[in-house]
């Protein structure tokens, strides 16, 4: 492990201003405050957490050149200096607003403590996307199997029972919905990114974890082909059909074209029909909001020719 330098011991009362007593009580007694270098810090592998630049973030640089970092970053110390294990997004934060160093809490753990430490630091936070929750308790699923949490248990099927009753304990929902969460790290990045969109919802989207690779694949080409996402009873009959082995990308287009209940009022454009009226960088996020300002600027025009004619 390489020399730590020009480490500053910081009291509680340093790092928190005055701040009230039940403010400080929430740090684990006997843990020291530490200023650490930014550049001696680093993420911790693998963690599923999205670290970015939106209007949160912009809030929290905010607090922080106002007030300074009121939380320490809780970290263990590894050969390249220090992983974090709760406050990735002050350490991108403290970048940003151009300070050098941040308060820290260091713990020497272990891999698996240092993982569910991580996780559940992270998932108080009040804006947790799905990819975020569904690897973060398949994270912790891991490290408490690992850590023999399942005692001397010896039936695959009673141990993992065990321990998505205690990740669902402490996240406060059911072990059912534990393992829901964790079948969605079946899917393929780009059908996990529509579910953390809301383009795909939850029920459907676990359904559909159940695909293998190459069935996602022709999934999402007949998502492009319809122009449409499933909904739950065609995710339904789409994995009942591939756990089968029985559908191909033309059933699936097949099904996703079919017309939905609450798709009967809907107008719906292809891409390939749009697409040459509209630069080839443009998202069909960036086409709907253009369609919908032409539209706008047209129903003006309407209403003023209106108003001429009276």
């Amino acid at each position: 492990m390489k020399e730590r330098a020009n480490i500053q011991l910081t009291s509680y009362d340093d790092i928190f201003g005055g701040a009230a007593k039940e403010e400080t009580a929430k740090v684990p007694d006997g843990d020291v405050v530490v200023q650490l270098p930014l550049t001696e810090l680093h993420a911790f592998e693998g963690h599923p957490f999205k670290v970015k630049d939106d209007e949160d973030m912009a809030k929290t640089v905010e607090s922080i050149q106002e007030f300074g970092v009121l939380q320490p970053a809780i970290v263990r110390p590894d050969r390249d200096g220090y992983e974090i294990l709760s406050g990735h997004r002050r350490h991108h934060a403290c970048e940003i607003a151009g300070l050098e160093t941040i308060p820290c809490i260091v713990r020497d753990l272990d891999d698996d403590a240092a993982t569910i430490l991580m996780v559940d630091s992270n998932l108080q936070r009040e804006e947790i996307l799905p990819s975020e929750r569904a690897w973060a308790f398949k994270m912790k699923l891991d490290a408490l199997k690992h850590q023999g949490k399942m005692a001397q248990l010896t039936s695959d099927q009673v141990g993992p029972k065990l321990s998505t009753e205690i990740i669902g304990e402490e996240a406060g929902i059911s072990k059912t919905n534990v393992k829901r969460y964790i079948r969605l790290t079946n899917l393929c990045p780009e059908l996990l990114d529509m579910v953390d969109e809301k383009r795909i919802g939850f029920n459907p989207a676990v359904e559909l974890s159940f695909l293998n690779p190459t069935q996602q694949k022709d999934l999402l080409e007949a998502i492009e082909y319809s122009q449409s996402i499933p909904s739950l009873s065609q995710a339904q009959r789409i994995k009942a059909l591939a756990v089968e082995n029985r559908i191909t990308q033309e059933g699936m287009n097949i099904i996703l074209s079919e017309e939905k209940k609450q798709d009967v009022d809907r107008v719906t454009l292809k891409n390939d029909v749009l697409k040459k009226y509209f630069p080839k960088s443009y998202t069909p996020r960036q086409m709907e909001d253009t369609i919908i300002k032409l539209l706008e600027q047209w129903q003006k025009k309407q209403q003023r020719n209106k108003d001429m004619c009276l």
